[in-house]
């Protein structure tokens, strides 16, 4: 990772981040997947492959006593989460692990084998099959999945309690994957198409699933990103700019 790094707001600056300069940049998928955890405040969740922390941090920063492990794989990117922490007042209730999503829940380390209830991923969603991988080291790690995205639920089954959630971004393309790589061992699967206005079709869906449970799937109302004269909706600024929980 380079050395260079910038100082950014999100969150209409409730948040500030540091990033690097070049590669994978915090975009709105980080800050969605945080507006989507149904987290409560006094709860422990963990964010696989947080990067710096954006969305991780953003569900700390809206569910007060919450406690949040930001695990990424990347040292580098790791240190970042940690001082992004520690400038944002967040320290003291969030902890950040260098480590693989392979390993997680399986040693004795942190973070612990079913201690949590909520787990948020954004799992690296291009198809090296379909997708030129990108030659900046940061974007194709980000980007392109050296563990598949059952991998990435996986882990998060390690670490949740049962009933836990486990709330995750990808492409609305991948969405029958989605739902095959959570198979018969989740259940009260919500599944939110996210449009970038109201005329184009989905390009994001995110979705919820609880460990254990048996409940069918439910496909909840859509969230518009932007009106038809291009102005955020209500529902993006208030996620994008406020911090705010989805409404859906």
């Amino acid at each position: 990772m380079t050395d260079a790094t910038t100082d950014d707001a999100v969150l209409g600056g409730r948040l500030r981040l540091l990033q690097p300069a070049r590669g994978h940049r915090v975009g709105h998928d980080a800050i969605l997947l945080a507006a989507a955890v149904p987290a409560l405040p006094g709860e422990r969740a963990v964010d696989l492959g947080a990067g710096v922390g954006a969305a991780g941090l953003a569900v700390a920063a809206r569910v007060p006593g919450l406690s949040m492990v930001l695990v990424e794989i990347d040292p580098g990117l790791a240190a970042l989460a940690g001082e992004n922490a520690a400038r944002n007042g967040l320290a003291g209730r969030v902890t950040v692990v260098a480590a693989d999503v392979a390993t997680v829940g399986r040693a004795d380390g942190p973070p612990a084998a079913g201690a949590f209830d909520q787990v948020l991923c954004n799992p690296p969603f291009l198809d090296p099959s379909r997708h030129a991988a990108s030659p900046d080291a940061g974007k194709r790690g980000a980007h392109m999945p050296d563990r598949p995205r059952c991998h990435w639920i996986a882990a998060a089954g390690r670490l949740l309690q049962p009933g836990g959630t486990l709330t995750l971004i990808d492409r609305a393309d991948a969405l029958a994957g989605v739902l095959a790589d959570l198979g018969d061992r989740w259940g009260a699967v919500e599944v939110v198409p996210v449009h970038p206005r109201p005329d184009a079709p989905a390009s994001r869906v995110l979705v919820r699933a609880r460990k254990g449970r048996r409940t069918p799937l439910s496909l909840r109302p859509p969230l518009v990103l932007a009106e038809p004269d291009g102005r955020p909706s209500t529902a993006a600024e208030a996620a994008l700019r406020r911090g705010d929980a989805l409404a859906v």
